[in-house]
């Protein structure tokens, strides 16, 4: 059962997680639209979302947390100057995930997670 549990560990340990995440995340908000699994792409939503946040906010102070998490000024400049405006009357649900189909490889469920 999976009671209780806050996060996917999606099978890598916490700093490969970190990394991860953080590099899929500077992918969606450069690219608008990314493919990945299912597994990845609910995780990686609450990360895009928390970003879209503190663009929408658009302070010093959010736009320094945006930096310390992304570490990317192209996507820290994209976020703040492109998304945030154009989610300023949109209270969260920034993201769409949409299920495509199952990997050969390993039968994964694959998705394509964008910016709505």
């Amino acid at each position: 059962m999976n009671h209780n549990k806050s996060y996917r560990k999606l099978g890598r340990r916490s700093d490969h997680r970190k990394a991860m995440l953080k590099n899929m995340s500077i992918s969606l908000i450069v690219h608008e639209k990314i493919e990945t699994t299912v597994t990845r792409a609910k995780e990686l939503r609450k990360f895009v979302e928390r970003m879209i946040t503190f663009g929408k906010k658009n302070t010093l102070a959010s736009r320094r947390n945006a930096f310390a998490f992304l570490r990317n000024e192209h996507a820290v400049a994209k976020l703040f100057s492109d998304l945030a405006p154009k989610y300023a009357e949109r209270n969260g649900g920034y993201t769409r995930i949409i299920k495509t189909s199952v990997r050969y490889g390993d039968s994964a469920e694959m998705a394509i997670i964008e910016l709505v």
